[in-house]
């Protein structure tokens, strides 16, 4: 065991601890009145989002099997999936679990444990009254459905591998992964030894679902982080000389693995082949898009504390390295940062795909902006984006669109990774706790820091890890789920977005059934024409709602859309109904 204090752990503890004493001791300035608090533009005064996992029967509290050790898998879960498995219309919950560590006797854990120590399935049984009113309800199925994981989990991605028209599951975690094949009946089997999927020895963290050689099977990337295990553990001190988590550098990094579907209900490595060079890590997160614009996707790569990868399809089953190059490797000082989550969308309206990844504490957030061809240009000043996330370390992330104005915005879901003094002072058992961030597109390249106005759910402090956005109660805005470490799931309600219209988009492909990939245009009278894909990946160790779902602001005007799917063909349809969900069929 090495003892050593980190000039990571050094740069952590001081700089939040000034950060959080500075806020105690500085006077604050007046807010608006309460009659203004939470209010946007059209809005009704209502809060734009409240908290409601526990009422709606979400009931499940993360065990990270803590006990004083600093285990470092301790800090790094979990994961979350918004899917539906029994394809009924709504978005289903699953979440992954830890277990106790190297052997300690549960009654040693810092935290009690919360119930069985297993992965859990929650069914969505929300009802909508005859005015409208929904009442957002889920029922704990993990029991009849045959999931039974009692392993250290991590992560989750979802995608229908077989394309029987059933969603699959494929859960990461500290030591090798488990494919969960979906039955169509309520149950799920473990068909990671039949599919070849078990990724032995691995630490995953994040993974995806894409079909990146288009030949409408969908093949899964693991993003792997590090050779770690409990009789490894490496003793690091924090500043004040006690023991505290490590950074990724005390260990060897993990390469990621690239799975092909070879369409039979098995999956090859090929690695090697097709990711020339090797995906070396440490990789927590993942986003999936087609960033050159020529119809093939590509793969993006947040790690942590090296170089991000940018590995762009060749069109021929591989992929070349351009991160460097494409200048979305580093930082605009040419420092590699420590990202955690990323995710891929069109926030300037512009038809390419930019990037943002949350990264430590410190470091602050960073933008890349595509020029249109697979280049970028990092922006994380000029955004605004950068110094509001300066005291917070970010994993779970999304570009979405919460007041349905047409542009996209940012939530960051904010958790430490190494003490933060002012907590430990205070006696917090785990003191990593932090608020998250919504950040508001302004429409011309900058964004606001809206979260002291968008409700009491934004001044929750916790340890976020994973987060996943969807419309949860299919009301036409995106509603977003929180997995915490060693805390409990958050439900973010959204009550702003559904106030301005809006369109819903469910793809259906006989093959790849939600195409995943596809590009959609939301064509406008007198507007311009909006971008989107259909994706399930990005954020951290999360797979989010598949459905494509457009605001359109104030808009009644029911635009025309085109669907570019994966297999390279196209459809259109003219004045889509607004206000409600379509589904369109390849």
């Amino acid at each position: 065991m090495r003892h050593r204090t980190t000039n990571r752990q050094l740069a952590t503890t001081l700089f939040v601890s000034l950060v959080v004493l500075a806020a105690c001791n500085t006077p604050k300035a007046p807010g608006p009145p309460p009659s203004s608090a939470g209010k946007l533009e059209g809005s009704s005064g209502q809060e734009w989002f409240t908290e409601g996992a526990s009422a709606a029967g979400l009931s499940f509290v993360h065990f990270n099997g803590m006990s004083g050790k600093f285990y470092y898998p301790e800090i790094m879960a979990p994961g979350i999936a918004l899917f539906d498995y029994d394809n009924d219309g709504d978005l289903d919950v699953y979440v992954v679990q830890g277990q106790m560590l190297g052997g300690v006797p549960m009654k040693n854990a810092v935290f009690p444990a919360s119930g069985p120590l297993k992965d859990r399935l929650f069914r969505n049984d929300s009802v909508t009254a005859a005015d409208g009113t929904r009442t957002l309800r889920f029922t704990d199925v993990t029991e009849r459905s045959g999931i039974d994981l009692q392993s250290y989990g991590m992560g989750v991605a979802a995608g229908d591998f077989n394309n029987d028209g059933r969603i699959d599951l494929y859960r990461t975690g500290l030591n090798g992964s488990v494919m969960l094949r979906n039955n169509g009946d309520g149950t799920f089997t473990d068909a990671t030894i039949d599919t070849g999927t078990e990724h032995r020895g691995g630490w995953g963290v994040s993974a995806a679902f894409v079909d990146y050689d288009r030949d409408g099977w969908l093949d899964l990337f693991v993003g792997n982080y590090l050779h770690y295990s409990v009789e490894s553990d490496v003793h690091c001190l924090s500043v004040t000389g006690q023991r505290d988590y490590c950074p990724p550098s005390s260990y060897r990094a993990q390469p990621s693995r690239l799975y092909h579907n070879r369409g039979n209900g098995t999956f090859e490595d090929v690695t090697s082949r097709a990711l020339a060079g090797g995906a070396y890590g440490p990789t927590l997160g993942i986003t999936t898009a087609d960033f050159n614009r020529d119809g093939w996707i590509d793969l993006y790569l947040a790690n942590d504390g090296v170089p991000n990868l940018l590995w762009i399809n060749q069109h021929d089953g591989t992929f070349k390295e351009t991160a460097q190059l494409a200048g979305a490797a580093v930082n605009a000082a040419g420092n590699a940062e420590s990202g955690m989550g990323v995710d891929a969308g069109d926030f300037d309206n512009d038809g390419d795909e930019d990037l943002f990844v949350t990264n430590w504490v410190s470091q602050m957030n960073t933008l890349y902006v595509n020029d249109g061809s697979g280049n970028f240009e990092e922006r994380k000043a000029a955004s605004g984006l950068g110094r509001p996330s300066l005291a917070k370390t970010g994993f779970g992330t999304a570009w979405f669109d919460f007041d349905n104005d047409g542009w996209l915005d940012l939530l960051t879901v904010n958790g430490g990774v190494a003490t933060i003094e002012a907590q430990a002072l205070a006696k917090d058992p785990f003191p990593l706790h932090m608020a998250n961030q919504l950040y508001r597109n302004l429409r011309n390249g900058r964004f606001e820091d809206v979260s002291d106005r968008a409700g009491p759910a934004f001044q929750l402090s916790d340890v976020g890890r994973g987060a996943a956005f969807g419309d949860i109660d299919n009301d036409g805005d995106t509603d977003v789920i929180v997995a915490n470490a060693a805390g409990p799931l958050r439900l973010l309600v959204n009550h702003l977005g559904s106030q301005s219209h809006w369109i819903g988009l469910r793809l259906v492909s006989a093959q790849n059934r939600d195409a995943l990939g596809a590009r959609v245009e939301i064509v406008r009278t007198g507007q311009p024409t909006l971008y989107r894909r259909a994706r399930a990946d990005g954020s951290y160790a999360s797979a989010n709602d598949p459905r494509v779902l457009v605001g359109l602001g104030t808009s009644a005007a029911p635009p025309s859309v085109r669907v570019t799917w994966p297999s390279g063909r196209m459809s259109e349809l003219a004045a889509v109904a607004i206000d409600r969900y379509t589904t369109i069929r390849e």
